[in-house]
C-alpha cells in the first residue's frame, strides 16, 4: 500500500507554501489520483517472487550478459560490467536496443551508450557503441547543481558519462533516431542527470545496423555548454536534409521531448509540464512541500499512453502522474497510489485494447523485485497484478549503486514501432548488469483453464511456446531441438553452462487438488547442477521436488528424506507423479514402476497450479540479502563473484510428452 504523510506534516508544506503564489496555484490544479490500483494483491517481502501468481506466456531473454574479463571484438578495453536504462524500438523488421554503460559502476566514469539488435527479440548481436567516451575540458562543479556543496575540479582530460531517459525516436520521414545525453559526474555519489550535463545528442541508425555522425540537438546552455566547448556539431550543420527534418520534428514533439527533463532542466520554456518557479534544481524535492503534491515530484522517467477517450496519461516515477488533453502541450498533474511504487513504471495499451502498467512492486522499498504487472479496461482503474520477471540471479560484480533485481523497466514507446504478433514487449536491467528483453502473452492472464497436452511437435522454435513461461540466459538456452536418439521426435532442451543461473521453463495449469503429471525426461549429460523439476502452487509454494544427480534421481525437499533412485545417461525416462493435496501426499512412478507411494508434500499446498524445469537450486528466499543495517544495493560491499566471466561445463537435459490430467 502506498504511504501517506501524516497531516501534521501536510499542514507544515502547506504553511510553507503561502509565501509562494507558484506553488498555491499548483496545488489548486492538482487532480487527483489519474490512475488507480483497485486490487487486494500484494507480495510477500520473504520472496523475490512476491507470492503472487505468474502471468502465462512470458518469454524472458538475456540480451546481453555483462562479462568484465572478456569484451566483444571492435568495443575497446574491458570490463562495462554497468550497464542500466535500456530502450526499446522496432524498426524495419529488426530490435533496436540502446543502454547505458559504464566501466564499473553507476556515476562511475567513462560511461557510453551501447547499442545492440536483434531480427526476433530472441537472438541478439554482439553490442557496438553508439555514444562513445570523450575527455572532457576542465571542469569545476557549478554548486547550485549539487546541493551548493563546493566539489573539487575535475582535471581536463575527464572522461564523459552518459544518461538518458530516451533512446529512440522514428520521425514522421521514416528515419531512426537514436538519442543520449553526455554528462559528467564529479564522484560517484552525485549523478550526471542534475543538469550540469553538455547535452543531449542523436545521430541517424541505418537499416544495416551502421550509425550516421553524432550530432547535438539540444544544448544544457544554462550550464554555460554551447556550440564553441562541446566535441560534436550542431545538427543544423548536417549537410543530410533529412536528418536535419527528423531532428527538427523530433524537438517539436512536446511528448517525446519531455523525457530529457530530467537531464536538462532547461528554464527556457522548452519542456510543457510546468515547473514551479521556486524549484531547487540542486535539491531532489523542488521546494518545501512534500512529495504528496504532485507539482514538487521531479518529472522523471516519464512512459505514456492514450486512454480511448482521447486524454493522454503520463507516468513517471514516485508516483507523479499526469493528463494532457492536447497533445502534451498542457499537463494537468495528480499522482498514481500504485501499491509499493518508487522506482520506473511502465504504462501503454496492449494489442487487445486493454492497458497494462508494469513496476517492481517493491515491498521492503530496499529492493527491486519482482516485476509485475497491472491491467485495466479503461487506463485508469488497474487490477490483478501478476509476475513479469520473478527471478533474481546473484549479483557477480562489485559496484556503487547496483540494486538488486528486474529494474528501468520500459516498452516500446509509442511511434517507434509495433512488433509482429500481440505481445507486449519489455526491457529491464538485472542486478544493473545484464540486459533482459521480453515478452508478454496477450491477453495477459495468470491462469489456464486447460491440462497440459504438449510433445513439442510442429514447433520452429521455443517462441511457439505461448502457454510455457521462459526463463533463457545467455549461457543457459531453452530449445526445441531434434530428439539425438529419435530423429523424427523434436524436445524441449534446456542447456546450462552459467555458473550463476539457470534455465527454466514453467507451464501453468489448472488449479487442481488432485492431478496427475507424465513426462519424459533424458539427461544427455550433468553439469554444475542437476535438473530440478517441481510442482508448485501459483503463489509458488514448493510441494515437491524431482532432482537429478549424474547417476540418480533424489525426492528430497524439507522433511522428505526418501532412497534415491537409480538412472542412467543418455536414456529417457517416463515419469508419473499423482499429486493428492486433499492428502498432502504423492506418487511416483519412474519407467512404469511406481517408486515410492504417500511421499509427504511440502508446504500444505492448497492446489498445483504450475510445473517447473529448472537447471539450477531453487534461490527464492531473499532474507539473506536483507540484512540489518547492510547498504541496500549489495554492490558497495560484495566482491566479485569467482569464475563469473567463464563457461561451466555444460549441464543438458530434455524433455517430452508433458501431460496432465484431474485425478
Amino acid at each position: 500500500m502506498h504511504t501517506r504523510l501524516p497531516a501534521f506534516v501536510l499542514l507544515l508544506a502547506c504553511a510553507c507554501a503561502i509565501n509562494c503564489p507558484a506553488a498555491q496555484d499548483a496545488a489548486q490544479k492538482s487532480i487527483g489520483e489519474v490512475i488507480t490500483y483497485r486490487g487486494k494483491e500484494t507480495t510477500d517481502p520473504e520472496y523475490y517472487h512476491g507470492g503472487i501468481r505468474h502471468a502465462v506466456g512470458v518469454h524472458r531473454y538475456q540480451a546481453l550478459r555483462a562479462n568484465r574479463a572478456q569484451a566483444p571484438e571492435g568495443v575497446g578495453r574491458v570490463g562495462w560490467t554497468y550497464n542500466h536504462a535500456p530502450m526499446l524500438a522496432y524498426w524495419k523488421g529488426r530490435f533496436w536496443l540502446n543502454y547505458v554503460s559504464n566501466l564499473v559502476e553507476e556515476h562511475g566514469p567513462p560511461g557510453r551508450t551501447g547499442f545492440i539488435s536483434s531480427a526476433d527479440g530472441r537472438h541478439w548481436q554482439q553490442p557496438t557503441v553508439a555514444f562513445p567516451v570523450v575527455h572532457l575540458p576542465a571542469i569545476t562543479p557549478p554548486p547550485r547543481y549539487f546541493n551548493g556543496k563546493v566539489l573539487p575540479p575535475l582535471p581536463p582530460g575527464t572522461e564523459s558519462v552518459m544518461h538518458q531517459r530516451m533512446g529512440f525516436y522514428v520521425a514522421p520521414n521514416g528515419r531512426l533516431l537514436t538519442s543520449g545525453f553526455y554528462s559528467y559526474c564529479p564522484n560517484v555519489r552525485w549523478g550526471p542527470n542534475r543538469g550540469q550535463g553538455l547535452g543531449r545528442v542523436v545521430r541517424e541508425v541505418h537499416p544495416d545496423g551502421s550509425f550516421g555522425p553524432i550530432h547535438f540537438v539540444r544544448y544544457n546552455r544554462h550550464a554555460g555548454w554551447d556550440e564553441t566547448n562541446t566535441p560534436f556539431p550542431f545538427f543544423e550543420r548536417s549537410a543530410d536534409a533529412g536528418f536535419v527534418a527528423a531532428c527538427r520534428a523530433l524537438l517539436a514533439d512536446p511528448i517525446v521531448t519531455l523525457q530529457w527533463w530530467e537531464d536538462d532542466r532547461g528554464r527556457d520554456g522548452f519542456f510543457k509540464l510546468e515547473i514551479p518557479t521556486d524549484q531547487q534544481t540542486s535539491e531532489k524535492i523542488f521546494g518545501p512541500m512534500s512529495e504528496e503534491n504532485p507539482f514538487y515530484i521531479e518529472p522523471k522517467a516519464l512512459s505514456w499512453y492514450t486512454r480511448k477517450d482521447g486524454a493522454i496519461v503520463g507516468l513517471w516515477k514516485s508516483g507523479l502522474a499526469a493528463l494532457s488533453r492536447d497533445g502534451g502541450n498542457s499537463w494537468e498533474r495528480g499522482r498514481h497510489y500504485l501499491p509499493e511504487s518508487a522506482a520506473k513504471i511502465w504504462g501503454q495499451q496492449t494489442d487487445d485494447g486493454r492497458y497494462a502498467v508494469v513496476y517492481d512492486h517493491s515491498a521492503t522499498q530496499r529492493n527491486r523485485f519482482p516485476l509485475v504487472v497491472l491491467t485495466s479496461d479503461d487506463g485508469q482503474f488497474f487490477d490483478d497484478m501478476l509476475a513479469i520477471h520473478p527471478e533474481v540471479p546473484e549479483m557477480r560484480y562489485r559496484g556503487v549503486n547496483k540494486g538488486v533485481g528486474p529494474q528501468y523497466i520500459r516498452g516500446i514507446t509509442p511511434g517507434n514501432g509495433n512488433p509482429p504478433g500481440d505481445e507486449l514487449w519489455l526491457t529491464y536491467s538485472v542486478n544493473k548488469e545484464d540486459l533482459w528483453v521480453t515478452s508478454v502473452k496477450v491477453p495477459i492472464a495468470g491462469s489456464v483453464q486447460e491440462h497440459v497436452q504438449d510433445n513439442f511437435e510442429g514447433l520452429k522454435s521455443e517462441a511457439d511456446l505461448a502457454r510455457w513461461n521462459l526463463y533463457v540466459p545467455q549461457w543457459a538456452p531453452v530449445s526445441i531441438v531434434r530428439d539425438p536418439w529419435q530423429a523424427d521426435n523434436h524436445c524441449l532442451e534446456l542447456r546450462d553452462e552459467e555458473p550463476y543461473d539457470y534455465a527454466k521453463a514453467e507451464r501453468i495449469i489448472p488449479a487442481s487438488q488432485r492431478v496427475r503429471v507424465s513426462f519424459s525426461a533424458l539427461q544427455v549429460q550433468s553439469g554444475l547442477n542437476g535438473l530440478e523439476v517441481e510442482a508448485q502452487t501459483g503463489r509458488s509454494k514448493r510441494a515437491l521436488r524431482l532432482w537429478w544427480f549424474p547417476r540418480e534421481i533424489a525426492f528430497d525437499l524439507g522433511s522428505v528424506e526418501v532412497e534415491r533412485t537409480g538412472i542412467d545417461t543418455g536414456r529417457w525416462y517416463d515419469i508419473v507423479l499423482e499429486i493428492d493435496c486433499g492428502r498432502g501426499t504423492y506418487d511416483v512412478s519412474i519407467g512404469g514402476k511406481w517408486i515410492h507411494r504417500g511421499l509427504e508434500l511440502q508446504e500444505k499446498p492448497e492446489s498445483i497450479e504450475r510445473l517447473v524445469f529448472r537447471t539450477g537450486a531453487w534461490r527464492m528466499d531473499v532474507r539473506h540479502y536483507l540484512i540489518p543495517g547492510e547498504p541496500g544495493a549489495p554492490g558497495v560491499w560484495q566482491a566479485d563473484q569467482p569464475g563469473a566471466d567463464d563457461k561451466v561445463a555444460a549441464g543438458v537435459y530434455l524433455i517430452d510428452n508433458v501431460i496432465t490430467q484431474q485425478l
